[in-house]
């Protein structure tokens, strides 16, 4: 067994690294705008699901039938 992963482990270290070009780890303008669409996206959600929760009503709770003097159901049941 210990032949097998001492096997294992040089055939596995013997291999550098593969892409080490002049342009590895750099960060491509394409993924930039990537994240600028997805910013761009999220902002204009966030501002249309703000303008229909204003149109939505403070409350759905039904409305009083008492009438003038203000008491709802509850708070005279």
């Amino acid at each position: 067994m210990n032949d097998i992963a001492l096997m294992v482990v040089s055939v596995l270290a013997e291999d550098g690294p593969r892409e080490t070009g002049p342009e590895f780890g750099k960060a491509s303008p394409f993924g930039l705008l990537v994240i600028a669409l997805l910013l761009v996206g999220t902002f204009l959600l966030v501002w249309s699901m703000n303008r229909h929760l204003r149109k939505l009503p403070k409350s759905f709770d039904e409305p009083d039938e008492k009438g003038d003097d203000g008491e709802s159901k509850r708070e005279s049941g």
